[in-house]
């Protein structure tokens, strides 16, 4: 890709990027939201048409009108957001478009065939006759691999692929990428988890405000490097000094219990005033589940909510929210943001009641002034609040988000992998939120996987096994075996 430029309406997302792939290479792409990685990507896939520069593939020019155009010439991508058909079975998502025929009918017979020899041939042991909606995220994630390989491609794009993976999932798609490697194929790998790119790559290009700072071999990176050429600046420290300090008992929950068997069971603790608590565990210990109760979202069986020393009954988000608590869910685009509306819509919709008056209307010009203070208050990138906030980059899509929580007033934030798939600077201005919001004396509970995070941000961690509290250790003291060793015993 040479000298690549594309502009929106109000910001250049590439300026005049060069980007040079050699074959049978893993080939890591890093910068922070926003850089332009998935704008590049989208211009060599046929999404977007630059607006100068151009394309060459094995020293051919490409002319891309769509991305059938990539895909028939060699170029697959797989997207983070995964979007398979999950009421059919994996064989007709695999050849979905392109069906084998007989005649005016689906050659289902020799579907399954090329299925079964696709990924024997690459060593995937998966069923072509399964429901992809009965998988894991793994086994979708190789179905997309397997379907970007049998359009026989030269070139595959993977966008924060390990994002919802574990750690053996992430050891499987490894396997498949070191096998593609090896036959030739190049890969272009997008991710924000350091350990990842270091580890897999073979040389590491870096972006930033959509132009390009370098390209390295990944042998001769760390990951202080990384950041400092991501972010333009040196980030000695990881996580902003916490000032906050904990007070009186603001929250209290006594031996609650899901209505659902498989869930959770007689959870107790206490959240203090101004405090952050993390909390911590492996996938599957019903730690999502835990705080969607606290919020209304889900049923319980048994147990009790008291703040303020009072006993609350929350049993839906309309109490959560009277009660002056807010949640910021895991999977922002699936429910968070609203794609199809604006920064404006998206920062003000949980808190239409405020903005009230007589006869049923809303009073705009205080709306107006919300969210641009909120904007300029959590130093949300955008031209203006009328930007689409699928437009934004995931970072300042989270920004939003908090901003949407933050004019209800909470006293408690409950937040659920704040930081997933968002890169290292915008992560350091999550966490300096979170931490100015502490404190003020707001209290938040915080989810989190990466493990340098809940014991970098936490004043205490709680950790839960499997639906059950292991045990609270101090966020200060604490250690990552301390706290592997809660969330994996028995």
């Amino acid at each position: 890709m040479k000298d690549i430029t594309k502009e929106f309406p109000g910001v250049k997302a590439l300026n005049s990027v060069t980007l040079q792939v050699r074959p049978g290479t893993v080939h890591a792409l890093m910068g922070e939201n926003g850089a332009g990685k998935s704008t590049l990507m989208k211009c060599l896939f046929g999404i977007y048409t630059p607006d100068g520069g151009e394309m060459l593939l094995n020293g051919r020019k490409l002319e891309l009108k769509s991305s059938k155009d990539a895909l028939d010439l060699g170029i697959s991508m797989i997207h983070q957001e995964l979007h398979p058909v999950p009421h059919r079975s994996v064989a007709e998502n695999v050849w979905l478009g392109r069906f084998p025929m007989k005649g005016l009918l689906v050659d289902h017979k020799k579907m399954m065939r090329d299925t079964e020899a696709l990924f024997q041939n690459l060593n995937m042991d998966i069923n072509p006759k399964s429901l992809v909606g009965s998988l894991s995220v793994s086994k979708v994630q190789s179905i997309e691999i397997a379907k970007a390989v049998s359009f026989n491609a030269k070139v595959i794009v993977m966008d924060e692929p390990t994002s919802s993976l574990t750690g053996n999932e992430v050891e499987q798609l490894f396997r498949i990428i070191r096998d593609l490697r090896s036959r030739g194929v190049s890969i272009i790998y997008i991710s924000h988890k350091m350990e990842e790119i270091l580890r897999i790559s073979d040389e590491v290009t870096i972006m930033r405000d959509g132009a390009k700072i370098g390209t390295w071999e990944a042998s001769q990176l760390t990951t202080d490097l990384i950041i400092s050429r991501m972010v333009g600046r040196d980030l000695s420290q990881r996580f902003p000094p916490r000032t906050n300090v904990p007070g009186g008992t603001l929250m209290k929950l006594e031996g609650l219990t899901s209505a659902n068997p498989q869930s959770f069971k007689d959870i107790s603790f206490e959240l203090r005033r101004g405090e952050i608590l993390g909390i911590g565990g492996l996938v599957g210990s019903q730690r999502t589940e835990l705080v969607e109760a606290i919020f209304g979202l889900r049923a319980l069986a048994s147990g009790k909510i008291q703040l303020n020393g009072k006993d609350v009954k929350i049993k839906s988000p309309v109490d959560a929210i009277r009660h002056r608590i807010a949640l910021l869910t895991e999977e922002r685009r699936a429910t968070g943001i609203f794609p199809v509306l604006n920064i404006f819509e998206n920062t003000v919709i949980s808190n239409l009641g405020r903005y009230q008056r007589p006869h049923l209307l809303l009073d705009k010009k205080q709306m107006k002034a919300d969210v641009e203070s909120s904007i300029q208050r959590l130093r949300v990138k955008t031209p203006s609040s009328s930007q689409l906030i699928k437009n934004l980059s995931g970072g300042n899509q989270q920004k939003v988000l908090l901003a949407r929580w933050l004019l209800t007033e909470p006293d408690i934030l409950l937040l659920d992998e704040p930081t997933r798939g968002i890169d290292v600077g915008a992560k350091y201005e999550i966490y300096t939120i979170i931490a100015d919001l502490a404190k003020q004396g707001k209290s938040v509970i915080m989810i989190s996987s990466e493990m340098p995070e809940l014991l970098g941000m936490s004043d205490r961690v709680l950790v839960m096994n499997e639906g059950r509290l292991s045990g609270i250790v101090d966020g200060k003291t604490a250690t990552e075996q301390e706290v592997m060793r809660l969330a994996a015993q028995a």
